[in-house]
């Protein structure tokens, strides 16, 4: 059977407790001392609750609920609190993501201030533009563009960004495109380093195959760059041309440096697969957080306890609820609807008498539908910022492991033992560092 899609049902809050003041000690007793996230429910009808997270949940609720001294000028809410509902987390990347979805549930006009999440910065190429460039945005839209990252910061990207873009000869100005002779260009058209369509120095077909190789290559993490190099040089030195194969193999060797730049976790972000394998609350249990298309699916677990006593054997659970099971996508309304239109309108036009769709034409409408983002979830840009907040964090607990051909699963099955040896040794250890209460 399909794990289920809810995020309510697998990231809820499952334990509660109701609060009298009148047995405050039996209370307290009653709670872990254990990483959690908590939301303190109010007596009053139509009050906001308080949602918080913090490292030691007893601790935290004695913060907030015992007897205040006379002087105190700390938050206290033991007037008005009923009830405390809460959920024990393993991880912090398990913490970020219960306490985002709880807050978006709360407070769904400002739950990104409250959790201090910024969109992410991702490369864009805008694929309905006639001339596209490559840029730098924290917009992300179902607008048929091709989007790449997320990145660990604005400046990681245009750090990336500036090598990257000298492999190329699209344009890196802002200016409208008007194909004016008289133009006098860029210093970047001065230098052969721009196709220079603003004074028409190339044709739109030979612009346009100039963005599908950028394009390409972008997408497969510069593994179309470096084969098409490859090819070449071959092909130079089977001709004994040993100069041209000296030039192409210098090519060879920008292209690997612009390309060490990009993180691992920056790719096309509608084919952003992977699993984040973390530790889970409970004892000996790996907690399976899925990627598809750059959204982080409800978490499965793994609990080995369990599963020393199945027949079936945890690969083959992997491969059940990593390869069976798809999460649906809808497609965004106001985008999609836009771009049908387009097509709907390109149709009519076919229908013309004498209408003729130039190759420019039909190679962008085949690019925009090969690499541009058609669809995405609205939840879809938050994700990717919890996603690079963990996996750009130092030091980062976990593991996370993308899907190429297929899925690493010995790696998958290696790396929950990797994760689950150290909760031996770490009573005799010094602590992990606690994620910072919100």
């Amino acid at each position: 059977m399909p794990p289920s899609n809810d995020p309510g049902a697998a990231l809820a809050l499952d334990c509660g407790l109701d609060f009298d003041p009148a047995h405050e000690d039996e209370f307290f007793s009653a709670l872990p001392p254990r990483p959690a996230v908590y939301v303190l429910e109010p007596r009053q009808k139509g009050a906001q609750s308080f949602l918080s997270r913090t490292v030691d949940l007893r601790r935290a609720a004695e913060r907030l609920l015992r007897k205040p001294d006379a002087l105190s000028k700390r938050l206290n809410l033991r007037e008005v609190a009923a009830r405390i509902r809460f959920r024990l987390t393993g991880s912090r990347f398990e913490q970020s993501l219960v306490l985002y979805h709880h807050a978006r549930a709360n407070f769904p006009k400002r739950y990104r201030d409250f959790l201090r999440l910024r969109p992410p910065a991702v490369l864009k190429i805008n694929l309905r533009n006639a001339y596209p460039r490559c840029y730098v945005t924290r917009r992300i839209a179902a607008d048929e563009s091709f989007y790449a990252g997320p990145f660990a910061s604005r400046r990681a990207a245009e750090f990336f960004a500036d090598g990257f873009r000298d492999l190329f000869k699209i344009r890196r100005c802002q200016i409208k495109i008007r194909r004016d002779p008289s133009f006098p260009g860029c210093i970047y058209s001065e230098m052969k380093m721009c196709l220079a369509p603003c004074f028409a120095g190339c044709s739109p077909e030979e612009y346009e195959a100039e963005t599908a190789r950028t394009v390409e290559a972008l997408a497969s993490m510069g593994a179309s760059l470096e084969s098409s190099f490859e090819r070449e040089r071959a092909a130079a030195s089977e001709a004994l041309d040993f100069e041209r194969a000296a030039a192409i193999h210098k090519k060879l060797e920008k292209v690997s440096a612009a390309m060490k730049n990009l993180p691992e976790l920056a790719r096309r972000v509608d084919e952003l697969d992977a699993i984040v394998l973390q530790r889970a609350a409970e004892s000996n249990t790996i907690a399976c957080f899925a990627v598809r298309a750059g959204v982080i699916a409800p978490p499965f677990f793994l609990r080995f306890d369990e599963l020393s006593s199945q027949p079936r054997s945890v690969e083959a659970i992997l491969r059940e609820r990593l390869e069976v099971y798809v999460a649906p996508v809808p497609h965004a309304g106001p985008a999609s609807s836009g771009a049908t239109g387009s097509r709907e309108q390109s149709s009519d036009q076919s229908q013309d008498a004498g209408f003729k769709p130039s190759a420019a034409q039909t190679d962008a409408a085949a690019l925009r539908a090969r690499f541009g983002l058609q669809s995405m979830r609205d939840e879809m840009p938050d994700h990717l910022s919890l996603l690079a907040r963990w996996f750009y964090s130092k030091p980062r607990e976990g593991e996370i492991f993308f899907r190429g051909a297929d899925w690493p699963y010995r790696r998958l099955l290696r790396a929950c033992a990797r994760i689950l040896a150290p909760a031996a040794a770490s009573a005799d250890s010094t602590p992990r560092s606690p994620a910072p209460p919100t």
